[in-house]
């Protein structure tokens, strides 16, 4: 059978249609979910990201705030502006782009939005109810993994899923995800010793390790459920992923893209959490 490309973008739709009628609901009650994005400096791949969450705010009907600051703005002048976006009732999500300048500690900022706005999911708070079984608000990237996962059909129960990537925001909540639906969990990395023995036992192989092709077809179990959240750009100005997909395309069953796949279901699901926060 040949190999079915998971279409990212058609699947980001589908869901935005959904939080779209559930954000009309609250509007009926006098609810409209704000998010507030802050930006330091003018790092060209985050602003893309931030224009990229403006738009998604409003094709679902949610009010967007984008606050841009210079780069030398203080610790204590982002810490005193996230007090304040924790406090307005207006505003249901509260997110940092990051990365951040060196002179601002990331995770002091992370810590300092409340739990119940943080729709990044980076929180500790949220982390811990995550691994504990009582997902709150959920890292983005990995919620759309799953989603996109979903769409294949594969039921999850006592499947083998290897995850490549141990990072806070991709890798470990996508295995705690993963378990959680039952399938039994390997976390491997870029210095796992023969990575290939375990990603050719994977019935969902999940690739977050940041390498460019790092995963060839021939590491990969014929007929899986591959979903690539690596976004590399080479020498040559393209993207691509950490997996190979000439060579994937090969071999797995079913096969996200670079670009098209993972990347529009994070804002997405960025999207999601808000509603989430919002309807608390």
């Amino acid at each position: 059978m040949p190999c079915q490309i998971i279409d990212g973008k058609a699947c980001a739709q589908q869901v935005r249609a959904k939080i779209k009628l559930e954000v009309d609901k609250l509007k009926v009650r006098g609810i409209i979910p704000g998010l507030a994005v802050v930006l330091v400096g003018n790092d060209p791949a985050s602003c893309i990201y931030v224009r990229n969450k403006e738009r998604g705010c409003a094709e679902v009907g949610m009010k967007s705030e984008v606050i841009r600051l210079p780069e030398s703005t203080s610790e204590k002048e982002l810490l005193e502006l996230v007090d304040q976006l924790n406090a307005r009732t207006d505003i249901n999500g509260v997110l940092v782009q990051l990365p951040l300048p060196q002179h601002i500690n990331e995770e002091k900022v992370i810590l300092a939005i409340s739990p119940d706005k943080d729709v990044d999911g980076f929180h500790p708070y949220n982390v811990g109810r995550l691994v504990t079984g009582h997902p709150s608000l959920v890292s983005c990237t990995p919620l759309g993994c799953m989603e996109l996962i979903k769409t294949t059909g594969i039921d999850l129960t006592g499947k083998r899923a290897v995850v490549v990537g141990r990072s806070n925001i991709v890798g470990k909540p996508m295995a705690a995800l993963l378990l959680q639906q039952h399938a039994t969990v390997t976390v491997c990395h870029s210095r796992t010793k023969n990575l290939a023995e375990l990603t050719k036992t994977a019935d969902v192989l999940v690739a977050a390790v940041g390498k460019a092709n790092f995963i060839s077809g021939d590491m990969i179990k014929p007929g899986a459920v591959v979903i690539d959240v690596g976004m590399n750009r080479l020498e040559s100005g393209k993207l691509a992923g950490d997996i190979d997909f000439a060579g994937a395309s090969q071999v797995a069953g079913w096969l996200t893209p670079v670009p098209g796949g993972v990347g529009p279901m994070t804002i997405t699901m960025l999207l999601y959490n808000t509603l989430q926060a919002a309807a608390k």
